[in-house]
C-alpha cells in the first residue's frame, strides 16, 4: 500500500471519530435529555451499536457514496479528489462540533462529492436530485409523526400507562424501552454514515467495502465515546424537556426512516432526522412561535442550510485549484 493511501485512511478515521461525536445528539440525546441515561451509558451503547450497523448493513451507502454519484474512476485516476471530499468534510464537521451544533454530516459528504462531480463533469446528477429528495422527505416525515405524537397521543399514551401496574413497573418498562430505541438508532447511525467517512477511498480502491464499514464503525465508536458528551449537552437539554415516552417516540421512528434509507443504498442525515423530532415535541409543547426563537434551533438551522452550499462551492474550489496547479 502506498504511503499517500495510509495518508488517505488515517484522514478518513478521524472524519469517523467527528461523525461518531456529532451523531451522538442524534443517537442519544432524546434519552439523555430525558433523564433515562447518564452521558458514559450513552456514549458506550452508541460505540457498540455504530459498530454492529456499519459492518451488518452498512456496505449499501458506502457503495452510493464511492461510484453512485460519480464514477469511481474520479477517485482513482485524480487521488487528490480523495483528500478534497475527507478535508472539506472534516474540517466543516470539527467546527460545527466546536460550536456544539449537530451537523447534517450526510450533506457535508455528499455536496463535496458534487463539487467533484461537476468540476470533472462526472455528476450522475439524477441520482443527487433523488437523494435530495430523500433530504427533504426524512426530516419531514419525522417532525410530522413526533408533532402528532406529542401533540394528540401523548397524554392519552401517559393516560394507558398508569393502568398497567404501579410506578415502579412503569419505570422500569420504559427504561427498558428507551434503551431499545437508543441502540436502534446508534445501529441505524452505523449503517448509513458509515459511507460518509469511507466512501471515497472504498471508491479509489484503496480499501474494500467490508474493510471500510469495519473502520468507520470503530471510528464513530471512539469519537462517541471521546467527544460526544459535548453535543449531548446542546441538543438533549438545550431544546426542550423530552420526557421518555417523546424520546421513544423520536428515536424510534428516526431509526426507522434512517433504516429504511440505508437499505435502500441513501445516505440521509440522522441528525437532521432525529432533531427534527425533537424540534416537533418543542412545537407540540409550546408552539411553533416560541420554539423558532431558541437560539439552539437557530443556530442548528444555519448550520443544516450552509453545509451543501459550503461543501458545494469549497470542493469545486479546490479541485479547480488542484487541477491548474498540475
Amino acid at each position: 500500500m502506498e504511503f499517500i493511501h495510509i495518508i488517505a485512511i488515517a484522514i478518513s478515521f478521524l472524519m469517523a471519530m467527528n461523525i461518531g461525536a456529532s451523531n451522538s445528539a442524534a443517537e442519544m440525546a432524546a434519552a439523555y435529555g430525558a433523564g433515562a441515561r447518564t452521558k458514559r451509558e450513552a456514549v458506550i451503547l452508541i460505540a457498540v451499536f455504530a459498530i454492529l450497523g456499519a459492518i451488518i448493513s452498512g456496505s449499501a451507502v458506502i457503495k452510493t457514496l464511492g461510484s453512485g454519484l460519480v464514477p469511481g474512476k474520479t477517485f482513482s485516476e485524480t487521488f487528490a479528489t480523495v483528500f478534497i471530499v475527507i478535508i472539506v468534510a472534516t474540517l466543516f464537521i470539527a467546527f460545527a462540533n466546536y460550536f456544539k451544533s449537530p451537523i447534517a454530516t450526510t450533506h457535508a459528504i455528499v455536496c463535496s462529492i458534487v463539487g467533484i462531480g461537476l468540476y470533472t463533469g462526472g455528476l450522475n446528477t439524477k441520482k443527487f436530485l433523488y437523494i435530495a429528495a430523500w433530504w427533504v422527505l426524512t426530516p419531514s416525515v419525522s417532525f410530522i409523526l413526533n408533532y402528532l405524537v406529542g401533540k394528540y397521543l401523548y397524554f392519552r399514551i401517559l393516560h394507558r400507562l398508569t393502568t398497567i401496574g404501579s410506578e415502579e413497573r412503569i419505570n422500569k418498562l420504559l427504561s427498558v424501552l428507551i434503551t431499545i430505541s437508543g441502540c436502534y438508532v446508534a445501529f441505524s447511525a452505523g449503517s448509513n454514515n458509515a459511507a460518509n467517512a469511507v466512501g471515497a477511498i472504498v471508491g479509489a480502491g484503496v480499501i474494500s467495502s467490508n474493510q471500510g464499514a469495519v473502520m468507520a464503525g470503530l471510528g464513530m465508536g471512539i469519537g462517541a465515546i471521546l467527544f460526544g458528551g459535548r453535543i449531548l449537552d446542546s441538543v438533549g437539554k438545550g431544546i426542550t424537556e423530552i420526557g421518555i415516552v417523546r424520546a421513544i417516540s423520536i428515536e424510534t421512528t428516526g431509526a426507522t426512516i434512517i433504516y429504511i434509507a440505508s437499505l435502500m443504498g441513501i445516505p440521509v442525515s440522522l441528525n437532521e432526522t432525529i432533531t427534527s423530532g425533537i424540534i416537533a415535541t418543542s412545537c407540540a409543547r409550546v408552539g411553533f412561535r416560541k420554539t423558532a426563537k431558541n437560539e439552539h434551533v437557530i443556530r442548528i438551522f444555519f448550520f443544516w442550510l450552509a453545509a451543501p452550499f459550503f461543501a458545494i462551492g469549497l470542493s469545486y474550489g479546490l479541485i479547480t485549484l488542484w487541477m491548474n496547479l498540475k
